[in-house]
């Protein structure tokens, strides 16, 4: 290896290039081969050569549990890298992939906005710089005025993306949900379009996890979802929705049979699950 160069991650997996110079492939075929990771290049290697892909090049990951069977392949990921894209399904799937992410972004200068949004109600701050940390499931950001926002990837509800005028420039835009402190929050993160997209195809993995299927809810389940969405603490919902103590209680253990709710400490303290806030948010829309 080069100078300053050093390995990441050595392990085998399957790989395949589905488009080459901005052109689809019709004749793909899974590899069995070498993943090599370092802090500078990929290399995917099989008996016949290896392919460089140099991580400065890269701009787009995005991860897929869609199954192929013949393959035999759980999941993979899809690397953009200029006008190739590849996918890859690694053996060590997670070591993998937060290493690749973390090599990708970790000390990004990002601009961000939080909170941007907090309990739906739009707030007044303003875009500030901020350093990108991976940690985990755990995008860090150090803002510069002094804020730290830990955002979990698990604790993704809804993410936006969109271009917007921001100091002057039309730039990409991210607006993330998740929770702090239990009250539904988003942050806005925006970039180079690189570390944008970058960003994005580790959000939209919490996303995905959290998806809000249809769910058929009552009125009075929707009402508390709501309530709860808006940052109403959780014991005073009975008086907030006009509902009996012993009723409130029966609607959140139904909400939490649904995975929508989640018990914090004691029978009567819950908060929303990130599909909950998803569900939450569209119903708050519709009125």
């Amino acid at each position: 290896m080069s100078d300053g160069e050093h390995a990441l991650v050595d392990t085998k997996g399957k790989f395949v290039q589905v488009v080459s110079d901005g052109r689809k492939r019709n004749d793909i075929e899974w590899l069995p081969g070498r993943i090599l990771l370092s802090n500078k290049r990929l290399v995917l290697a099989t008996n016949d050569g290896k392919r460089t892909i140099p991580l400065s090049k890269v701009s787009s990951v995005t991860a897929s549990q869609m199954n192929q069977p013949l393959a035999q392949v759980d999941s993979y990921i899809k690397v953009q890298a200029g006008r190739n894209v590849t996918l890859i399904s690694a053996k060590k799937a997670d070591e993998f992939q937060e290493k690749l992410y973390s090599t990708l972004l970790d000390q990004t200068v990002v601009l961000i906005n939080h909170p941007a949004v907090k309990g739906g109600v739009v707030q007044d701050g303003g875009w500030e710089k901020g350093r990108l940390k991976l940690d985990g499931d755990c995008i860090n950001l150090a803002i510069a005025s002094g804020t730290f926002v830990e955002l979990d990837i698990d604790d993704v509800g809804t993410v936006e993306s969109k271009e917007k005028t921001i100091r002057g420039d039309e730039r990409p835009l991210l607006e993330v949900e998740h929770t702090i402190e239990g009250t539904s929050v988003e942050t806005h993160i925006s970039g180079t379009p690189r570390h944008v997209s970058l960003i994005e195809g580790l959000v939209r993995q919490g996303e995905q996890r959290n998806i809000a299927d249809d769910v058929d809810l009552s009125d009075k389940e929707t009402q508390v979802l709501m309530a709860l969405y808006s940052g109403i603490s959780p014991f005073k919902i009975p008086d907030f929705v006009d509902m009996e103590i012993e009723e409130v209680e029966d609607v959140y253990d139904r909400l939490m049979e649904a995975d929508i709710l989640e018990p914090v400490r004691t029978r009567r303290e819950v908060q929303l699950e990130a599909r909950g806030r998803s569900i939450a948010s569209d119903a708050m829309a519709d009125q």
